[in-house]
């Protein structure tokens, strides 16, 4: 599988741009990934803050992560802009008939496909060998695009995941 997704984030945005993920329950199919494309592009094209252009990119991840990034070197992301990214984050929820904020189902990458698995099986999980100190996990609680290259997918032993699971570390 191929987890290259740096390259894809825009160079002239500050390492200090505000990121957002959103986790989707399944895979997208090909032509719903390419509506969502066109629905976060329309989007952030017009994504303002108190009038104000707000330096935007978004982007569908390995048809399943939605990322919203705004360099706020340029326009400050206001309560009322957070809240339209919102909204439309549930528009696409509701059309697609997915979750996207359910943030007890973790992802990780098992046999080079991205699987999901719920909280609460965690511990089942790494005793039956499924999940290993050095899988890779989905760290969707990034908050800046820095973090977003340096934490977003990596090992379990590297996330806040070892701290509930301190027989892997």
């Amino acid at each position: 599988m191929n987890l290259n997704y740096r390259e894809l984030l825009p160079e002239e945005f500050s390492p200090e741009s505000r990121v957002w993920i959103y986790q989707s329950n399944r895979l997208f199919s090909l032509s719903e990934a390419l509506i969502i494309e066109d629905l976060l592009n329309d989007f952030v094209a017009k994504w303002n803050s108190h009038g104000d252009p707000v330096k935007g990119f978004g982007t569908l991840f390995f048809g399943q992560f939605i990322v919203l990034m705004a360099d706020e070197s340029a326009t400050g992301v206001s309560g009322c802009s957070t809240d339209s990214s919102v909204r439309l984050i549930k528009e696409i929820e509701k059309a697609f008939n997915v979750s996207l904020f359910d943030r007890q189902m973790l992802a990780f990458v098992i046999k080079e496909k991205i699987q999901l698995l719920p909280l609460n099986q965690l511990n089942y999980a790494v005793q039956n060998g499924f999940i290993s100190s050095e899988t890779l996990y989905f760290n969707n609680t990034v908050l800046n695009k820095q973090e977003l290259m340096d934490k977003w997918i990596i090992s379990v032993r590297e996330s806040w995941l070892a701290t509930k699971l301190p027989a892997l570390v």
